[in-house]
């Protein structure tokens, strides 16, 4: 099929292209530069901003499909750049499908638009946008991700919605290398009490579902209009992973502790200094960062399971390996 991947050049969104370009489809890369190793690998570069609406609509032309990835992740920063790019650009390109008549789209979204702070244990898709937001990224994305879904039926497009939960593993530029750069700087501290369990989903892993849900994306299929939770569909100990992310890394394990609600109270304090002093970049601690840290946030996958057929086939052992190899080889 002939698709378009939007956020080609990055974590996800490579990973995306490569399992499409494997597969036999013709695949073009819209991001905002070219990338030499997507294009050895035959894909047909469209370089543009997902803000800029006549870029993204030249994107589209010809396609049958989007796999939408672009976005911008964080925990603290301007509402105009998160609104932005999330959901204004998200919008874009929905209006880039209608405009070429392309009848599927897969989005990447986040299982932090259901995130309120508090403990999330097994929930599924039931599960409601909060009623507050702790930082812009999970409010824009909730935005981006209601658009999605009610285009489906419209205009003859068939829409879906994919929440990968800590996407990990080689070439991972934004969590993995986040902690290890705390722990080599002895800012790394346990946040509550070391018990909380979490999701996690290996990179090779979550660029299947997309793939999987994109197949199962047709008229009369439960998939469309429909959100899903993606992980590795068994939660783990947040800390005693992050521990084994650390000794495969040569690292020492996390020693140091503070109390979940101390951490809430830092990164309120730490936040109004930023947005009053105009600070740039991100503060240490926020209060959105204090929750996924110390608090308990795992899914149920079994409506990924039941509509479109989801298992994660590399296991997180297999995924561990992978990325020690990643390490070793450079």
């Amino acid at each position: 099929m002939r698709a378009l991947v939007t956020g080609a050049g990055g974590f996800l969104g490579r990973y995306i292209v490569e399992q499409l370009v494997a597969r036999g489809d013709h695949v073009r890369a819209f991001s905002r530069r070219e990338y030499p190793e997507l294009t050895a690998l035959g894909v047909e570069p469209a370089v543009g901003d997902i803000r800029d609406a006549a870029a993204v609509g030249r994107a589209c032309a010809g396609r049958e499909i989007v796999f939408h990835t672009a976005a911008i992740a964080g925990i603290f920063g301007p509402w105009e750049e998160f609104y932005g790019i999330n959901t204004l650009g998200t919008q874009h390109v929905l209006s880039g499908c209608r405009a070429a008549g392309i009848g599927r789209l897969v989005f990447t979204s986040s299982p932090s638009v259901t995130f309120d702070g508090t403990d999330q244990c097994d929930v599924d898709e039931s599960a409601p946008y909060p009623k507050r937001w702790l930082c812009h990224y999970p409010h824009t994305k909730a935005l981006a991700e209601q658009a999605v879904l009610a285009a489906n039926g419209r205009d003859g497009m068939q829409t879906c919605a994919l929440r990968p939960h800590l996407i990990w593993g080689p070439r991972d530029p934004h969590l993995v290398p986040r902690l290890l750069q705390r722990a080599r700087s002895g800012q790394l501290r346990r946040v509550g009490d070391g018990t909380n369990l979490i999701d996690m989903v290996y990179v090779e892993n979550a660029a299947e579902a997309h793939l999987l849900a994109a197949d199962a994306l047709r008229p009369g299929s439960p998939v469309g209009g429909r959100a899903y939770f993606i992980s590795q569909g068994e939660p783990v100990n947040c800390w005693d992973w992050i521990n084994e992310l650390l000794q495969l890394a040569g690292l020492a394990p996390v020693q140091r502790s503070i109390s979940t609600s101390a951490a809430w109270r830092v990164g309120a304090v730490l936040e109004l200094a930023h947005k009053v002093l105009r600070r740039p970049g991100e503060p240490r601690m926020t209060r959105f960062l204090a929750a996924q840290l110390g608090r308990s946030h795992y899914f149920n996958v079994q409506r990924a399971r039941d509509d479109f057929g989801y298992v994660a086939r590399i296991s997180a052992d297999e995924g561990m390996r992978r990325l020690a190899n990643s390490w070793a080889t450079g």
